[in-house]
């Protein structure tokens, strides 16, 4: 059986769950929020000169809405008070970040009701993302990326039971979660698309493609999942963690095999439905878990498992496998 035994390495006390400090998230401070904020100060005053030169402009982003009036608006209160942030003035941040959350909602609400405005309302959400996420910095300094492991994610190994209890609710994990994030959540963007006047058709060739990227992605997904299951002795889910470290079937390859399945999995829906808004949610997803998840999943397996988990990560790539055949060496049966 190709597994590591638990090393033990922190018992005693709860598992260092703080992200590597070589994660590119992790290492942005305060300069990359005051960046942030100068960027999107000009990209405002870049968007209210186009305004009122370009129709075409106005009419995607502001549909029926009174240019003038929202000027008078959003001139201080997003462009100037991003424009002070940017220069570390702490209380803009206090306008900054409610006026752009309000104006987001406002926006959703108008575009979904009139149909009006979408790629406004599409933007505004991306604003409120990056203004969050710099507003974050410039107080903490960082992204407190550790607390994901705790609440109802926190990081637990599975209680003992038998391997067909583990696959029974291993099963139920990939009903609900591919139910939610591979039909309900995309059912959703795709009437959003539609509602919103986002839609782009994509090419004839991309709902065939997707069928068949979603049937190899799903196997992936359902391979990975049994050899979790079967080899560490636990499941998938964060909090029903295996209690040993599990370096077979697709994990010889790539460490993170569910998560390759799970993003292959969304884009191909997005290709099914012919979205591209669904693909890039998947897309967007994909950046989250590298960034923010898998260096606070690292931690923990490094604190749980030591030298044989870092010995692990540096011969198996992350998400693209290398070339021939896996390191036998490295993945040798250390079960006894």
């Amino acid at each position: 059986m190709q597994t590591v035994e638990a090393n033990g390495g922190m018992s005693g006390g709860a598992a260092d769950t703080r992200p590597a400090p070589c994660n590119p998230v992790v290492r942005l401070g305060r300069g990359a929020g005051r960046l942030y904020f100068a960027l999107q100060a000009l990209a405002g005053i870049l968007w209210w000169i186009l305004v009122p030169l370009s129709p075409l402009v106005q009419d995607v982003t502001l549909g029926s809405l009174n240019p003038a009036l929202v000027a008078a608006l959003d001139l201080p209160l997003f462009v100037g008070a991003s424009a002070l942030a940017s220069l570390g003035i702490r209380w803009a941040l206090w306008v900054v970040t409610p006026w752009t959350l309000l104006v987001t909602a406002a926006m959703m609400l108008v575009a979904t009701i009139t149909g009006e405005a979408g790629w406004g309302a599409l933007l505004m959400i991306a604003s409120s993302v990056g203004t969050v996420a710099a507003t974050l910095l410039m107080y903490a300094g960082r992204f407190p990326v550790e607390l994901i492991a705790n609440g109802p994610f926190k990081f637990r190994v599975a209680r003992q039971a038998s391997t067909r209890s583990h696959l029974a609710t291993t099963a139920l994990q990939i009903t609900v979660f591919w139910g939610l994030s591979l039909a309900v959540v995309p059912l959703i963007l795709v009437a959003v698309e539609w509602r919103w006047g986002l839609h782009i058709d994509l090419t004839p060739a991309t709902n065939a493609s997707g069928i068949a990227l979603l049937i190899a992605a799903s196997a992936l997904g359902i391979w990975s999942a049994v050899s979790m299951v079967s080899h560490g002795k636990g499941t998938p889910l964060p909090a029903a963690q295996t209690s040993e470290l599990v370096i077979a079937g697709p994990y010889r390859w790539v460490r993170n095999p569910m998560a390759v399945a799970g993003i292959a999995q969304g884009v191909a829906v997005g290709m099914i439905a012919n979205s591209w808004l669904v693909i890039a949610y998947a897309l967007c997803g994909s950046l989250v878990w590298n960034w923010l998840i898998r260096p606070v999943e690292e931690a923990d397996l490094t604190a749980r498992f030591g030298a044989a988990y870092l010995d692990y990560q540096t011969r198996v790539r992350c998400w693209v496998p290398r070339l021939g055949t896996p390191d036998r060496h490295s993945l040798r049966d250390t079960s006894g």
